[in-house]
């Protein structure tokens, strides 16, 4: 259950950082709100996901895959477009996040 609730931590931290942008710095309610409540869930499973998993691992994880998918919802929902800089950056986090799954001795298999 640890990675899944990793990964819906992911994906509602994603969702309320979104949601951030539309949120026109919090002067439009529904995005204001959707911030909030994103960011209160991902928050409360990264708690319950830190019981189990080393919090270097687990934020590795949540910081690594979150400006990845943060990144893809930019190019898809708002038109922007990283530069060569910025995929070599995310590839290289990607990497990362990988090279702590597959051969960490600490990450939770």
């Amino acid at each position: 259950m640890t990675y899944l609730y990793l990964a819906l931590a992911i994906v509602a931290e994603v969702v309320a950082t979104s949601a951030l942008k539309s949120s026109a710095g919090f002067t439009r309610l529904w995005p204001s709100l959707l911030v909030l409540a994103g960011y209160g869930l991902a928050f409360y499973l990264l708690a319950l996901v830190l019981k189990t998993l080393p919090v270097g691992i687990a934020y590795a994880f949540w910081a690594g895959l979150g400006i990845v998918l943060v990144t893809l919802v930019g190019i898809l929902v708002y038109g922007e477009k990283p530069d060569l800089p910025a995929l070599l950056g995310l590839s290289m986090i990607v990497g990362g996040v990988v090279v702590i799954q597959v051969f960490s001795s600490v990450s939770a298999h």
